[in-house]
């Protein structure tokens, strides 16, 4: 994609909150400028909640709002930026991919610089998930394990430690250890020198996260019917029930594209049970 013809502004100290996002989004401004514009468009929204009154804030705020459109007019022929379901969807396969390689590798005990930098990553881009609305439960819980991760295994690497993979004391929620030794990430920041998540990939990763579904957005305004599928056995199904089965059959897939082979068997035997009794 070629770069906007609007020079993106200089970032005011005030709104150095977002400045982990904007380097982000210029990661990804040749490998997935979708993934940049929905970083930068969080960004906006960011700091227009720090600060909106001050001379040097407007100036930043609405130069980074003409390059935003600027930006959006080069991707006009993207389903993921033209609607926000199909946005929505992008972001958060994408995020889920760089998840589940540096868990995958972390479980693995494959601790590197690049390991921390991709649950970092994903990390952020978890945080750009606001964009859309409120996080679901699985997104939050995957969104404060990869924080908690980046800090964790960084802090280990920086103090010459052995990380421990996965959960610390087996425990799959991941915010802290067993012992009860909170790690906080607001104030953690990778090292120069980090290489982007996937440069050491092995060969089995994928250049491009998994093909994202395209669904198509509602009317504006319209009531959303409450359906029920019935199945073999007179067990009923609900919307909800039905998307929740097609995220855990993404979520399997996704899995498999990083050869993590008990993952992709966890959400494919949940969605079956699911599917076959109504309950996950």
């Amino acid at each position: 994609m070629a770069a906007p013809n609007v020079a993106f502004p200089a970032v005011p100290p005030q709104f150095k909150p977002i400045q982990h996002y904007l380097k982000t989004a210029s990661e990804h401004d040749k490998r997935d400028p979708v993934i940049a514009y929905y970083c930068r468009l969080y960004s906006l929204q960011v700091a227009m909640t720090i600060d909106k009154k001050s001379k040097e804030a407007t100036t930043f705020l609405y130069a980074m709002m003409d390059f935003l459109e600027s930006t959006k007019k080069l991707l006009a022929e993207e389903e993921a930026v033209k609607h926000e379901v199909v946005g929505q969807a992008h972001v958060e396969t994408y995020a889920l991919k760089v998840f589940l390689w540096a868990d995958g590798e972390d479980r693995r005990g494959a601790f590197s610089k690049n390991v921390v930098k991709s649950f970092y990553t994903s990390g952020m881009l978890f945080d750009v998930l606001q964009t859309f609305g409120e996080l679901t439960e699985e997104v939050e819980h995957h969104r404060k394990y990869a924080k908690w991760k980046a800090a964790y295994i960084h802090n280990c690497l920086k103090n010459g430690e052995m990380p421990i993979p996965g959960p610390m004391g087996g425990e799959e929620d991941g915010e802290e250890g067993s012992t009860g030794t909170e790690l906080s990430t607001s104030g953690f920041s990778p090292p120069s020198g980090f290489l982007a998540p996937g440069a050491h990939a092995p060969p089995t990763t994928p250049s491009e996260p998994p093909p994202v579904p395209k669904p198509r957005a509602p009317p504006q305004g319209a009531e959303q019917p409450v359906v029920t599928v019935p199945l073999a056995g007179g067990v009923q199904l609900s919307a909800d029930d039905i998307a929740r089965a097609q995220k855990l059959c993404k979520w399997a897939g996704s899995a498999l594209q990083y050869e993590d082979t008990p993952n992709a068997v966890d959400n494919l035997q949940k969605c079956l049970r699911l599917l076959t009794t109504g309950k996950e």
